[in-house]
């Protein structure tokens, strides 16, 4: 019997060794009920029986029992290094199937452990790539009663006629190829551990959760104060039902910050998975200091068992096999993760990335804030979000106050024109209702106003938030504000922005003088309800989702809530957010008389478009737009990079429970629970801040790539980190 697997048990003893025979058709049926929900089921079959073909071989049998000490008496001839099994099945899905069906093969076989190859290499040897590795394999020793096996599958037709010029054939390969590896993953796991096995996919149906948040709803409406603020939020909570149950598609849901877009969101992604007999929903946050937040309220409504959080700050590589077999796979009924989380995987080349794109096929898909989509990636993001609903059977909902303008236009290829509908039956009469703050601008946009003139403005309030654009600013402006004051921003651990949020929203309901200063990280669903808020001038959305932290709940009068924009003295870091203070500036020197009006925002977003140096800075679409099939998956893969790896470095800090974990990791190692754990201890900062801290003899290596903090004057309980001044700031890095 040739094996797929061995595995020893603790007393020393040899399990049952996994059968190929078994592994490949197992894997094969997975593979294809997966791929049976974007009408590709024959070919998820045949890759799955594909995949392995290179472990029929005696040497690769002989490779196993030696590395895994199975049998002592096992030998190789030669060099007894890794015995590469992926390539032999990929050429043999060509000889089989032939050319152009075994090239869509040939990406995911081949690519079932080291990842998705480029077609071609611009390294010297070119040795990674899938061509030369295909001119240079063999399928010498794959033993006839395999390949009989393999020829049952009949992959003949694609499912659809490909657009050409798109990113159509390429996400297809990347859909089959999460196929594979989802399906190689869960079979392995069966053999090696069954236990975990046992407990997957054990979640409610759409049907009860439905049911289970409809009956929170009802509590929750019945204790809520009947204030005009609320009484909004029930329309546009109807709104949202009722909208429910409309044909899949691309929907935008339009409405000012405070409208309950959280709840009104779920409430429609639940009736419309209902009524299109959809898998589940995905919640895409932009920032990782709300998540925990949004991640609560889901819990509190659902059950803390179906709603699953991801992010990816300290997930262990998963370069080994028990790391593969731990990564998530999305097939929870509720998901909430990350723009860096969401977006990267859509374009990755790594198993452990893909595992669990099939899974967003036949779901709703919410991006919460999407005006925070990256402008840089916006074309192949766009493209890609249009062929997931044309192909995947997804549904998008852009979910935001500040709508940005993704249809296509003159000089912008975006989302087909039409293509976005409204879910809020009367957008314009809900922002009016709930137009219940002042927005005050400079008159004279060159002046600027210096921190200690905004301090000393700040200190005539007892309750009181400012924002600014960078983290320098930030600790310039804290450092100016008498004793007592809280300051906020990313070079704080996740753990310890959440507590100074905690201690600011009491006070905030106690009515306890509170006083502020912090960096955008708060304009995206940090709920505080202050009476005047200050924003340094930025763009349009910044200063609307600003004017979000104001008069919340409605229960000042519109005249008493106050925002005022000021120039400071250090302009918006370069790039996207400059340009995007430039434009707003542009607007209002052109006679801008109500900047939260939400017919301004198309025009913004528009101008910002435009002014943007490319929407695809690193040219990821002609990676991935080939009709001879010559994709480069890894080379895309490593370009598209939202938070660019090469220039940060993760590191933990021991703020309060941290530094209990950060010892445990030094006692046990990096256990994947401990790890995750951290997360909420961990702060990302630039390469050269990292060198400093480096320098300082701060920081050391308690697993490897996983550095802590060790110096206590490193850290500090006000304002987080303390390195030296860079320029670019690494609220950027929260995404």
């Amino acid at each position: 019997m040739e094996i797929a697997h061995v595995k020893q048990n603790p007393d020393g003893t040899w399990k049952e060794p996994h059968s190929l025979h078994d592994h490949l058709i197992n894997t094969a049926e997975l593979a294809a009920k997966f791929a049976s929900k974007f009408n590709s089921a024959e070919w998820g079959y045949a890759e799955g029986l594909a995949h392995d073909q290179g472990k029929t071989t005696d040497i690769w049998q002989k490779y196993l029992c030696l590395k895994s000490g199975y049998d002592a008496d096992a030998h190789l001839e030669g060099n007894a290094g890794k015995v590469d099994h992926s390539t032999p099945g990929a050429k043999l899905a060509e000889e089989v199937f032939g050319s152009q069906i075994g090239r869509i093969l040939q990406y995911c076989v081949a690519g079932h452990h080291a990842g998705l190859p480029d077609w071609y290499s611009d390294e010297q040897s070119g040795k990674g790539s899938l061509n030369y590795r295909l001119s240079n394999g063999s399928t010498d020793g794959i033993k006839k009663q395999f390949i009989d096996l393999l020829s049952f599958a009949k992959p003949k037709q694609s499912p659809w006629s490909f657009e050409r010029d798109s990113l159509d054939m390429a996400l297809w390969i990347r859909m089959l190829f999460s196929c594979l590896v989802d399906a190689d993953f869960l079979d392995t796991e069966s053999y090696m551990n069954p236990e975990q096995t046992m407990i997957r996919s054990n979640y409610a149906t759409i049907e009860n959760l439905l049911v289970k948040f409809n009956s929170y709803m009802d509590e929750k409406l019945k204790t809520a104060a009947k204030t005009e603020v609320n009484s909004i939020r029930q329309t546009i909570l109807a709104d949202c039902r009722k909208a429910g149950i409309r044909e899949q598609g691309i929907f935008s849901l339009t409405v000012p910050t405070g409208g309950g877009k959280t709840l009104s969101s779920l409430a429609f992604a639940l009736e419309h998975a209902l009524k299109h007999k959809l898998d589940r929903v995905i919640y895409v946050i932009p920032f990782t200091s709300i998540i925990e937040q949004n991640v609560n309220v889901f819990r509190d409504a659902l059950g803390s068992e179906q709603v699953i959080e991801h992010h990816s700050n300290l997930d262990i590589s998963d370069s080994t096999p028990m790391s593969r077999l731990a990564a998530e796979n999305w097939d929870a009924p509720v998901i909430v993760t990350t723009s860096v989380q969401f977006f990267e995987s859509l374009f990755a080349a790594k198993p452990g990335r893909c595992r669990k794109l099939h899974n967003i096929a036949n779901s709703v898909v919410i991006l919460d804030e999407a005006q925070l989509v990256p402008v840089e990636y916006l074309n192949p993001i766009l493209q890609t979000m249009e062929l997931l609903t044309k192909r995947y059977n997804v549904t998008f909902v852009i979910s935001t106050a500040t709508q940005p303008a993704f249809e296509s236009r003159e000089a912008f290829k975006g989302l087909s024109k039409g293509s976005v509908n409204e879910i809020v039956t009367n957008v314009n009469e809900i922002y009016k209702k709930l137009d219940r703050v002042t927005v005050l601008c400079p008159t004279d946009l060159s002046t600027v106003s210096e921190w200690n003139d905004i301090a000393s403005e700040i200190e005539m309030h007892r309750q009181v938030l400012c924002i600014v654009s960078d983290r320098k600013s930030c600790r310039e402006l804290f450092k100016l504000l008498p004793s007592g004051a809280y300051h906020l921003s990313a070079l704080m651990c996740g753990q310890h922005r959440s507590d100074i949020i905690t201690e600011i929203k009491i006070k905030l309901k106690n009515n306890e003088k509170v006083q502020v200063v912090s960096t955008q990280l708060v304009e995206a669903g940090v709920d505080f309800d202050f009476p005047v808020v200050y924003r340094a001038i930025a763009g349009l959305d910044s200063i609307a989702q600003a004017a979000g932290r104001c008069n919340r709940e409605g229960k000042l009068h519109k005249e008493n809530a106050v925002v005022k924009v000021f120039v400071p003295p250090k302009k918006s870091p370069p790039g996207i957010l400059r340009k995007a203070t430039e434009t707003t500036v542009n607007m209002l020197k052109n006679g801008l008389e109500s900047p939260l009006a939400h017919e301004n925002f198309e025009r913004f977003f528009s101008e910002l478009y435009w002014k943007a140096i490319s929407l695809d800075v690193n040219n990821i679409t002609s990676m991935l737009n080939s009709s001879e099939l010559t994709f480069q998956y890894r080379s895309a893969s490593e370009k598209f990079r939202i938070i660019d790896d090469s220039m940060q470095k993760t590191i933990v800090v021991p703020y309060r429970e941290g530094k209990k974990y950060i010892d445990l990791i030094k006692s046990f190692g990096p256990e994947r629970r401990i790890l995750r754990k951290l997360q909420r201890y961990s702060v990302n900062v630039y390469t050269q801040d990292f060198v400093f801290l480096k320098t300082c003899n701060a920081l050391v290596e308690i697993a490897p790539e996983l550095f802590a903090l060790e110096s206590s004057i490193h850290y500090d309980d006000s304002f987080g980190l303390s390195v030296d001044d860079q320029p670019i700031d690494p609220d950027k890095l929260i995404l």
